[in-house]
């Protein structure tokens, strides 16, 4: 069929309302109305759908596309019939697991009688031999594959039913093929091509530049209070929150709904109904946010999404790319934030565990690439681009935190070094947490039981943290100097690149580690944003926090306390931010639970409450960040277990805890001003002296109530467990 030009425009302008083309669209859709087969790369929101609606309304025959997500199906065909003359809506079904009998009767009616121009159909659907028989039946004018980066197992989204497209192509009558993704790199994009047996098809690539998006990865600490914050400062703007799990997706829902915020949950574990409805009230705008698993693709096809939050990162960059790609499809403004942590890492390498290894080796490599995204300190548009092959010359994009906020780099060769020594010092292999925790000298069960704090190497780089170390050796993996054995999964050994590093070094570029905490709107004129600012650069009303620490040093020592046992330097600092005049404010300070508010806080809300009305000040009381009732059902068990007192061996084994994440919980209760009663299992399993000592220091000595201090005060005498446990004793007994 030789293609009308004429036609198309006008097709075009009458149907969809468009005057002109975007970019490859209109070469895209003549090719495939002259019967060519095309492999079309385009980003998200530029303009893929059309590619293959408008040449669908054209041809004879009815077009097959082939759709992931149930989500866009809807979407898709709803916003064709909206196009559509008249009351009768023909032109376009789905067909997939939601529909009923009935429904599927009336599509068969309509594609039968030829009145339906396309159908979209889920893979899954497309493989029952009842549709794959209706199908035979009718003149199929082309398939599309849509999210065809699902055929590849390198890909983002790999779904074993995209490998039988071709088959039932074949099965069901050959046609023109037109596969579309947003993300796919080279060798993804050769997967494809293959696997559909079309590599002879004509290649339309857009490029993957979005100029409108800002990038920006921020550390994990107050994730949620500061998601709150921002949705504040970008009030009434549309956003998409992504959740690694559909627990967390239902909690943080909960959450921002309790802080004002309308939001909405959206996960596969939804019934098809609600999950509909959520799409609806999203999409009319009756909702501003929608918290969605990473896992299952949001199939939202709505232009003016102004943010997309990840809190936490993605599985790979192709599917941070593609979640992005959801913000300012309308070519406006698009806020891309995600929140990284060493933790979710570690979450998602313990999923690719008991996995093939093969599969394992793909979610390494594609895991790692994410983690050289997150921590390098290049413009995150370059390195974005040059990931799906694309050159980007400039060098300052303006437009992501590294570009506007530079990080620090430091010649990191003599660390490199360290690391790498230490690994082959070791007989056995080891995981980076270990790793930096010797280097550090930070001692703990595990270092003590392979007597790693007898090593020379114990310390060598105490004059830096932990973290710090953590940060190095993951550096170390994306310069490939380390890297982490597949069949031990997670245990870091040296590459043969290390080895010749190791013998002749070179000038290895480091980034220091940096708080990701200035978000991407500084309008000073924006007195929410201003304060959220100065809230996290831990900022405030100078002569207001003068006023509380003088306070507290006449109240500490009246009391014979030290002065971070009443309130620590932040819940001051949060005090001259937020103005709190009464004790639930107050309670919603740093470190400032439902004790220590009552305990010390009347005559510092007293103190701020005359201050505020003789300056006649305007408080922020939306940065009051509200807590769900009862969020954690563990906390409630943790609180009854202790009081039956129970051996926390048990209650850890009764919840499938570690000691390690037990503690956490617990001191997470005892920050919250809950006093928890441990002295039945501390006098079973701490010696008195020991417990005597620790307790003094916090007493006598201490400055703050930093775990990290106490144990590098105490010194290498005491395990990190009896710090903890008597660090605990001590906040409930004198602090709380």
């Amino acid at each position: 069929m030789k293609a009308d030009s004429a036609l198309i425009h006008r097709t075009l302008k009458e149907f969809f309302g468009y005057d002109a083309f975007k970019g490859d669209q209109e070469m895209v859709i003549k090719h495939l109305i002259e019967g060519g087969d095309a492999f079309v790369l385009m980003p998200t929101g530029g303009g893929k759908s059309l590619c293959f609606q408008l040449p669908a309304l054209i041809m004879e025959g009815t077009a097959v596309v082939i759709s992931p997500l149930i989500a866009l199906m809807k979407n898709q065909v709803d916003l064709i019939r909206s196009y559509e003359a008249g009351t009768e809506s023909t032109v376009a079904h789905f067909l997939n697991s939601s529909l009923s009998r009935a429904q599927i009767d009336e599509v068969r009616q309509d594609l039968l009688s030829g009145r339906t121009k396309i159908l979209y159909v889920a893979p899954e659907s497309l493989t029952k031999e009842e549709n794959v028989n209706l199908l035979r039946e009718v003149k199929v004018s082309f398939y599309a594959i849509d999210e065809a980066h699902c055929i590849s197992e390198w890909g983002h989204d790999f779904r074993p039913e995209y490998r039988r497209i071709r088959s039932l192509v074949e099965d069901i009558g050959r046609a023109p093929i037109i596969a579309l993704t947003a993300t796919a790199t080279p060798k993804v994009q050769n997967d494809i091509l293959k696997n559909l047996g079309i590599q002879g098809a004509a290649v339309f690539k857009s490029s993957f530049n979005r100029p409108n998006l800002y990038y920006e990865i921020r550390d994990k600490v107050d994730a949620e209070k500061d998601i709150i914050k921002f949705i504040r400062q970008n009030a009434g703007k549309s956003g998409i929150i992504y959740c690694l799990s559909r627990k967390k997706v239902e909690e943080m829902a909960q959450l921002l709904c309790i802080n004002g915020i309308k939001a909405l949950p959206y996960h596969a574990g939804l019934d098809a109904k609600t999950r509909a409805e959520n799409q609806d009230k999203f999409l009319m705008e009756e909702v501003n946010v929608i918290v969605a698993t990473i896992a299952f693709g949001m199939g939202i096809d709505k232009p003016d999404i102004r943010f997309v939050i990840h809190y936490d990162i993605p599985k790979s960059v192709e599917s941070y790319y593609q979640e992005t790609g959801r913000a300012g499809r309308d070519g406006q403004e698009g806020q891309c934030i995600a929140y990284y942590s060493y933790k979710d890492i570690q979450k998602l390498e313990k999923f690719m565990q008991g996995k093939p290894v093969s599969e394992q080796e793909i979610s390494r490599q594609l895991l790692s690439e994410v983690v050289a995204y997150a921590e390098s300190s290049q413009c995150r548009r370059k390195l974005l681009l040059n990931y799906f092959g694309e050159d980007y010359p400039v060098e300052n994009c303006g437009s992501c935190d590294n570009c506007i906020h530079p990080k620090q780099v430091f010649d990191g060769r003599e660390e490199m070094r360290l690391v790498i020594r230490l690994i082959e010092a070791l007989p056995e292999h080891f995981k980076i947490d270990h790793l930096a925790n010797i280097l550090a000298g930070k001692t703990n069960s595990i270092i003590k039981s392979y007597k790693h704090d007898e090593l020379d190497f114990f310390g060598a780089g105490d004059s830096h943290t932990d973290k710090f170390w953590c940060t190095v050796i993951h550096q170390g993996l994306t310069f490939h100097l380390l890297e982490k054995e597949i069949e031990s999964y997670g245990l870091i050994c040296v590459t043969p690149e290390g080895h010749e590093f190791l013998e002749h070094p070179y000038e290895l570029k480091l980034v220091e580690d940096r708080q990701f905490s200035n978000g991407g709107d500084d309008d000073d004129d924006d007195e929410d944003a201003a304060a959220a600012a100065a809230m996290r650069s831990g900022g405030g009303d100078p002569v207001l926090l003068a006023m509380l620490k003088d306070l507290r040093k006449d109240l500490a020592s009246k009391l014979k306390l030290q002065s971070w046992i009443i309130f620590s330097d932040p819940a001051l600092e949060d005090m001259s931010i937020m103005y709190p005049m009464t004790f639930d404010e107050l309670r919603n300070c740093q470190g400032v639970g439902e004790g220590k508010a009552r305990k010390f806080g009347g005559e510092f809300i007293k103190l701020i409450k005359k201050y505020v009305e003789e300056n006649e000040i305007s408080r922020p009381d939306d940065f009051i960040v509200k807590s769900a009732p009862g969020k954690s059902a563990n906390k409630v068990y943790i609180i009854q277990s202790i009081d039956r007192r129970m051996s926390l061996e048990d209650i850890a084994a009764a919840k499938g805890m570690d000691m390690d994440e037990l503690l956490t919980e617990i001191e997470a209760i005892v920050s919250s001003g809950t006093k928890l009663d441990l002295d039945y299992y501390i006098s079973q399993e701490l010696d008195d002296d020991i417990v005597e000592e620790i307790y003094d220091y916090f007493r006598e000595e201490a400055t703050s109530d930093s775990l990290s201090e106490a144990i590098e005060a105490l010194g290498p005498d005491y395990d990190e467990l009896e710090v903890r446990l008597v660090r605990l004793k001590f906040l409930c007994e004198v602090a709380l």
